[in-house]
Order: C-alpha cells, then structure tokens, then sequence
C-alpha cells in the first residue's frame, strides 16, 4: 500500500488546465482550416477531387470553402492544393450551435458555439448529465468522448457526466452517421429523455454522415432524425474540442 501511495506521489499532478496551452496541443492536431481564397490560380479542381467528402466547394459568391461538417480533416486538400490556398492549423475550437456555422471561407474562422437561454441555463449550467448514444459509428469518436472522463480531461470537475440511462440523462450526445438498425433506437433514447433536453453530434458522421454520405442504410447524420443543438466536427474531434463545445454551450467559455 506504502508503495502505491509513493508512486501516485511521483507521478504528479496529471488533469490538465482548460483551456489549454498552446504548447500542449500535439503538433499533429489537424485542427480549423484556414482558407485563402485569393490565393487561387487554379480552378480548385485538385483540391475539390482530393476530398473523400466533397467538403470543399465553391459558395454562392464563387469561391473555396469547405464544410467542416462533412471535413475528415485528413489533409489530403491541402496536399493537394497547388497554390496552398488550404492550411489546417492545430486550432482546436471548431464546435457551432448551426449546422451553416461550419462553412469556411477565408481565413477569418467560424462562428463558435453561444450559449443556451437563459431558462435552460439555470437548468444545466451547474449540472449537465449526457447519454452517450453510438448511432453506428467506427468508436473513433466514441473513444475521444470516452476519454473525458479520464483525470488528464477530468470532465465531472465541469459538472458534466455521462449516465448510463436516458431517464437520468438531460440530453443525449450522439456519434455515427446514424444507420437504419439504429434510427429506432436513437429516437426510443430521445423520447425517454425528460424535456428540456439537448442533443450533441459529435464527429462527422453524426453531423453529415461523413464518408457514409448518401449510403442507403445511413441517415446522414442526426438531425435528420432529430434536432440538435451543438454540432462539434472532426474525424474524430480531439477530446479538447469537444470539451470546449460542451462548455459553450453552458457559457462556462
């Protein structure tokens, strides 16, 4: 017992502060684009066809953007890109209360998470319990998710957990693009859980669908199943980007 206690005492204080310090975000973090419209001097149809999604396009006004939403942030676009026009920077503040918010044109970000109203704040501002539902996902966004709960991420010190019943959840966190054997499911946990309550999509594939996009047993992502109130992107999303969605939402950031 003597041992164990000494060897907790060597290994230090682990929970990590949030938000975090630059210098602690990995170097290999594929974190917020940053894209440079002006930059083009080609028709962007390598970095269009470089795209496993179809994430990047051209907006109404005629110039690139890319849909975070439906972005794997693989990087191939900007591999690919001649002119180097797209940059993915280690910038892990990504999560957005609509779904239109994720669009990036310029270098200029996205519009980030706001808070709740009021009333719903004074309801799960202090206190915000969350069933996790895996809606067909590959478990790469359910093993971020999983690791908040570890004392490096130390998420219950946010007032936030997970609960293993809907009954005792105030909203629900969804993962995967939402596959048919699972559409009854995710929407039997929805309706157990007593409203008010919140829906989060995490990861691309329950945003848009991700690489399963227009796949016949897939529905696209959840909010096309039911509505969502925070949209947090990635493939999968790092476990602070998803924290810091969360703490958005409950204007703690």
């Amino acid at each position: 017992m003597i041992t164990t206690i000494f060897e907790r005492l060597k290994q230090g204080y682990r929970t990590q502060r949030f938000p975090p310090a630059q210098d602690t975000l990995p170097d290999r973090l594929q974190g917020l684009p940053a894209v440079e419209p002006d930059r083009c001097r080609t028709d962007c149809s390598q970095c269009i066809a470089a795209c496993p999604t179809q994430a990047i396009g051209r907006n109404a006004a005629g110039r690139l953007s890319i849909d975070l939403g439906r972005c794997l942030f693989c990087g191939e676009c900007e591999k690919a890109c001649p002119s180097g026009a797209i940059r993915f920077s280690n910038g892990y503040r990504l999560a957005t209360r609509k779904r239109e918010d994720l669009l990036v044109s310029g270098n200029h970000g996205i519009r980030l998470a706001e808070a709740l109203n009021r009333e719903t704040l004074r309801l799960f501002g202090r206190s915000l319990k969350l069933r996790q539902v895996c809606a067909g996902g590959c478990n790469a966004c359910e093993a971020d998710t999983n690791v908040l709960n570890t004392l490096v991420f130390d998420l219950g010190r946010f007032g936030i957990q997970f609960v293993a019943s809907p009954r005792h959840a105030d909203g629900l966190l969804i993962t995967g693009p939402v596959t048919e054997n699972m559409r009854e499911a995710l929407l039997k946990t929805w309706e157990a859980v007593p409203a008010p309550r919140l829906v989060i999509a995490v990861g691309a594939c329950a945003i848009s669908g991700g690489p399963f996009i227009g796949h016949p047993e897939a529905h696209d992502g959840a909010s096309n199943v039911i509505p969502v109130d925070l949209f947090v992107p990635g493939c999968p999303p790092h476990p602070w980007t998803i924290l810091d969605g969360m703490l958005r939402l409950l204007a703690r950031v």
